[in-house]
């Protein structure tokens, strides 16, 4: 199937690895030109470059800074004139992982910026490039959230809040950019995935998490991505507004 991703400009925040690192070869492989953005692993990111081949920028993103947005989008329009695509894969998951303790115990300079960052970082990106979309009256936006935000999980309340938050503006953003052009907004809901960074996570929950499955395994990071580049996709002509589980049936 041509997916239509042709010298179409992709950005995939946090893309120096995990399912980020997939996404970017997906999209790359149908032909795009495939910015992969990283926060703190450069070297990372430039190696995702190098299996790529093609066409790839390579920049740093902070979706903490509230100017590194619209500083993104400028940098992307210098380099191929365009936007097309945009998946909102970055995430920050607290700078200590997950907080010990019942959640009201959680301190603030944990459980704010989680929060902060996740929506606002996210909002703020599509903001600055949905100006771009209406424009060329084309576009595809795929924000990647988590079951979490769905099933729960103890010490994931604020992640989990945050994720959510984004299944209420993907649905009300469908809406408002569908009404000027053929451009879609929807939701990817991976459930625990097989990456290249969260062995020590799978091995120690990953039985839990299979034996609920109607599948009988964890999906792996490809997989996931697989349907992330297909709703990012010119293939993808009705598909908006949704939340999208990809979690093998759990």
């Amino acid at each position: 199937m041509d997916l239509g991703l042709t010298n179409r400009t992709v950005i995939v925040t946090g893309a120096s690895g995990g399912i980020g690192r997939h996404i970017a070869h997906g999209f790359a492989a149908e032909g795009a030109d495939v910015v992969i953005t990283y926060r703190t692993s450069p070297s990372d990111a430039e190696q995702v470059a190098k299996e790529i081949g093609g066409r790839t920028l390579v920049t740093e993103y902070d979706m903490s800074d509230p100017a590194a947005a619209g500083a993104l989008a400028q940098r992307v329009l210098d380099w191929t004139g365009r936007i097309d695509v945009l998946v909102n894969n970055a995430v920050n998951w607290g700078a200590s992982g997950l907080p010990q303790g019942p959640f009201e115990a959680a301190p603030e300079d944990y459980w704010l910026p989680v929060l902060r960052d996740n929506i606002e970082g996210t909002l703020r990106l599509t903001r600055a490039v949905a100006p771009i979309l209406r424009q060329r009256r084309w576009g595809r936006v795929v924000h990647v959230s988590s079951s979490v935000a769905e099933d729960g999980m103890p010490g994931g309340e604020y992640y989990g809040a945050a994720k959510a938050a984004l299944h209420g503006f993907s649905k009300s953003a469908a809406i408002g950019l569908g009404g000027t052009g053929d451009i879609l907004s929807n939701v990817v809901m991976p459930g625990l995935t097989r990456t290249d960074r969260n062995s020590q996570i799978t091995d120690a929950v990953g039985e839990h998490y299979r034996a609920l499955t109607p599948i009988g395994r964890l999906l792996d990071a490809s997989e996931v991505a697989n349907t992330i580049v297909y709703l990012g996709s010119a293939a993808n002509t009705g598909i908006t507004g949704q939340v999208i589980r990809v979690t093998g049936g759990a």
